[in-house]
Formats: C-alpha cells, sequence, structure tokens
C-alpha cells in the first residue's frame, strides 16, 4: 500500500516537472528510496508528463530490476551513487530547467549569495564536471560534491537535486531554478550584488539552527565548507566563481574603454 502512494507521488511530481518545463519529451528522471536496498525509480523512454504508478520499477542497490514489466531509467547509476553516499537521502530528481541548464552548460556555478531564501534553503550549488549521460563518468563527477551540497548543475546536461523526501527534492529544484532565472535576470541588469559576508553569516547562522545542510556561498566558514576546502586540498578561502566573473567582466570593460579612446 505504502509502494502505491509512492509511485503516486512520482507520478505527481512527473507532471509537475513536465508542466513547469523542467523537461521535454523523455527527458528527466526521479527515484525514492523505500528501503535500505530497495528503490522506485522512474522508466527509460517515457514521459514524465504522461507516466502511471505501473509504469514506475523498483530496483535494488545494484541495479537490477526486482519488480516492473518497463526497464528503469539509463541514469539509474547516478541515483544509486547518491543513495550510497547519502544515507539520509530519500528521494532524487534529475531534470533539465532551462536557467539552471543554461548556467550548468555556461560552466557557472550557483554560488553567489543574491537572496536570503537561497542561502539559508538552497546553499550554493557547483557544477559536477561532464560526463557521457547512463556512464560512470557521471555518478564519479557528482561523487565529489554529495557530502556537503543539496544538488548541482551537471556540465551541458541539466540540475540534480537530492533531499530528505520527494516533496523535498523536488522544491529543492523548483528553488534552483528560480535562483538561476533571478541570478539571469539581474546580470541582465548589471545588478547582480551579493550580500555582504556579515549577512551571509547571519544568515547561515539561521541555517545551522534550523539543520539545513549544504554548503554556503564561498568565503563563509561553515563545516560544510572547509570540509569541501580540505576535500579538495585547499584550505585557503578563496574567489567564489561570481567574484572571478565581475574581475573578468571589468577587466574587459577597461580594455574596451582604452581601445575606443
Amino acid at each position: 500500500m505504502i509502494e502505491i502512494k509512492v509511485k503516486k507521488l512520482i507520478c505527481d511530481i512527473g507532471k509537475r516537472v513536465y508542466e513547469k518545463g523542467f523537461v521535454a519529451a523523455n527527458d528527466g528522471n526521479i527515484s525514492v528510496r523505500i528501503s535500505e536496498n530497495e528503490f522506485l525509480i522512474t522508466p527509460t523512454g517515457i514521459s514524465k508528463g504522461s507516466m502511471t504508478p505501473e509504469m514506475i520499477v523498483k530496483v535494488d542497490h545494484q541495479g537490477n530490476a526486482l519488480e516492473g514489466d518497463f526497464k528503469p531509467t539509463s541514469e539509474m547509476k547516478m541515483h544509486l551513487l547518491v543513495y550510497k553516499e547519502r544515507p539520509d537521502v530519500h528521494a532524487i530528481v534529475h531534470v533539465h530547467p532551462p536557467y539552471a541548464t543554461a548556467f550548468a552548460i555556461a560552466g557557472i556555478p550557483l554560488n553567489q549569495a543574491l537572496m536570503p531564501e537561497a542561502v539559508v534553503f538552497l546553499g550554493s550549488i557547483p557544477i559536477a564536471e561532464y560526463g557521457t549521460p547512463s556512464t560512470e563518468e557521471v555518478p564519479n563527477a557528482v561523487k565529489k560534491y554529495v557530502h556537503d551540497h543539496q544538488g548541482v548543475l551537471l556540465e551541458n546536461h541539466g540540475a540534480l537535486t537530492w533531499g530528505r523526501d520527494l516533496e523535498h527534492a523536488y522544491y529543492l529544484m523548483e528553488s534552483l531554478e528560480f535562483t538561476a532565472k533571478i541570478n539571469w535576470i539581474a546580470r541582465q541588469l548589471n545588478g547582480d550584488r551579493e550580500l555582504s559576508k556579515k549577512n551571509v553569516e547571519r544568515l547561515v547562522e539561521i541555517k545551522s539552527m534550523m539543520g539545513i545542510k549544504g554548503q554556503s556561498p564561498a568565503g563563509v566558514d561553515t563545516p560544510e565548507n572547509i570540509h569541501a576546502q580540505k576535500v579538495s586540498g585547499d584550505t585557503k578561502i578563496s574567489l567564489s566563481e561570481g567574484d572571478i566573473n565581475k574581475i573578468v567582466d571589468r577587466v574587459t570593460k577597461n580594455i574596451l574603454d582604452a581601445l575606443n579612446n
């Protein structure tokens, strides 16, 4: 009975991502952990907007199909890697939302502290290096970021979020796409001004009190940030991608102004 409810919820979330334009045709995949070694996952070759509960496939932790007449998504390895690394994660959403995917194609992470809500509830979203879909390259790229973030942008591919349950994973994806859209609009206005370090630190305190995981914007000493820096072999605070982009833009503008004068 519980599995039927989960399958229906997966189909409901599938319709939501399809209607919002987060996927086209048969793109995207969704999964839910239902026990330590059992998972429900969407089938390959089926539109997320037209799935029915009987299409959802049950697999084990090695990707073997246990129940269902359909073949599971070819990107199942990416899901299983996240579940293996994060026992606290119980649901995953992978889609191609336009603004977030555009940032993924441009190679720009969503790590600027632009809005309080994004700092607290979403955190920093890095770029997982490109990997050929359905191969081990994708899970290997995601693995470096899975412990310190709530999602990633998949380079030239799309976005991936994971959460304590399916609603949580889905709303993280909504927040990710909304943050990417606001970020893009602000850049068109040359107004992607970040919150001050002091204000970000206060937001991180709120985040910590709420028990929300996920790395915060660069430059703030949180346990997640320090751990991520140690994993990369660098314990120093470095410039964020946003800082680097601003510096490059200013230098480029100065050069063009000099050439035109």
